[in-house]
């Protein structure tokens, strides 16, 4: 058995978009209940941070699909993290596991029920303007800590992560292993990237993956300004 005396709690910023985000929540889960870690689930905006010239802001459409999906993971918070906790398990399998659509507000509604929630969440995230700058808050702390993406994890010395970025997140032993690996990272603030190469095999693993996430979306993938296309093919 791996051993751990490290911190014993992490931020976790996400967007239920973020097909790479929530293979990493997969593996945050396992080592959170391995250890008993206390997990603060926190938001981030793929749409915002990949906002194109002369778009809207999400906050300033009615439904926009992770805003809107954080929105109500806001509302849930208020009423205890566990529902913030379950929702996004449940609307991030729904989105990258079954290839159904949690950024639709019926789905969505039906997706709160499956927890036990009031689906009348939808309606009270869209008339509570608060919901909002709450997301803009956590949003920010990330893009000032030079962070563009997610998983973004903050330790509570202050030190950020982007990633672990993976496929296939490991379970039981070895998802202490690699949380071992990760937290190594704290003693040596000046360490900034390591990065594997993606060959044509891994390229096809990913889109393999990701394949319920790319037919079930509605958007299409912005990464640092360009179009994300997944499939190898292409």
């Amino acid at each position: 058995m791996t051993s751990y005396a490290g911190p014993k709690e992490v931020d976790f910023h996400f967007d239920v978009m973020c097909p790479w985000a929530y293979q990493t929540s997969l593996w945050m889960r396992d080592v959170r209940d391995q250890l008993d870690l206390k997990v603060n689930w926190k938001f981030f905006s793929l749409e915002e941070i990949n906002l194109r010239e002369g778009k809207k802001h999400p906050w300033e459409r009615e439904w926009s699909y992770g805003w809107s999906m954080m929105r109500i993971g806001v509302i849930l918070r208020r009423m205890d993290m566990s529902l913030l906790d379950d929702w996004y398990a449940l609307a991030g399998r729904a989105l990258h596991v079954d290839g159904n659509r949690p950024h639709n507000p019926d789905v969505a509604k039906h997706l709160l029920e499956q927890i036990g929630a009031d689906p009348s969440i939808v309606e009270q995230s869209i008339d509570d303007e608060s919901t909002h700058s709450e997301i803009k808050v956590e949003h920010d702390r990330v893009v000032e800590t030079g962070g563009f993406g997610v998983p973004t994890l903050f330790f509570p010395d202050g030190q950020a992560f982007f990633g672990p970025v993976l496929l296939d997140p490991p379970k039981g032993d070895a998802a202490l292993r690699l949380w071992n690996a990760v937290t190594a990272w704290l003693e040596f603030p000046h360490l900034y990237e390591m990065q594997r190469p993606k060959q044509p095999t891994d390229e096809q693993a990913i889109y393999e993956t990701f394949k319920p996430y790319l037919e079930a979306r509605d958007w299409v993938s912005i990464n640092r300004g360009k179009v994300v296309g997944f499939d190898p093919k292409d």
